[in-house]
């Protein structure tokens, strides 16, 4: 059964409000690397959801979202940024991402994109 969530964020801050949002109704795996994601996507496979920055240091989250889609394609992510931009969204939507949240985000946005594309199979 898929019945975690992956969150990776850079930054702590977030990291920890993401937390206090999700963690009274699903189990979480947080990571702050991009590395650490993709590592937990190769050795993990209980995974129904990954929640990822776009803009992080040395790797950024579409390359995270380009390995989860290549491990699963079913997989859903939903991508969070500070940074509104088409262009961004549109690139997101291509590589398979199912949703785009911006920062600073709403509680209810988070908790009605993940009840959206959680899919614990």
């Amino acid at each position: 059964m898929k019945n975690k969530i992956l969150i990776c964020d850079d930054e702590e801050g977030v990291r920890e409000s993401l937390k206090l949002i999700l963690s009274d109704y699903y189990d979480l795996i947080v990571t702050e690397t991009p590395a650490d994601c993709i590592k937990v996507l190769e050795t993990t496979d209980n995974i129904g959801l990954v929640l990822l920055d776009i803009k992080m240091p040395k790797i950024n989250g579409l390359d995270v979202l380009r390995k989860v889609k290549e491990k699963d394609q079913t997989l859903h992510a939903i991508m969070i940024t500070g940074y509104r931009s088409v262009e961004a969204a549109q690139v997101c939507s291509e590589l398979g991402a199912n949703s785009y949240i911006i920062k600073p985000f709403k509680t209810q946005d988070i908790l009605d994109a993940v009840k959206t594309h959680f899919r614990p199979d």
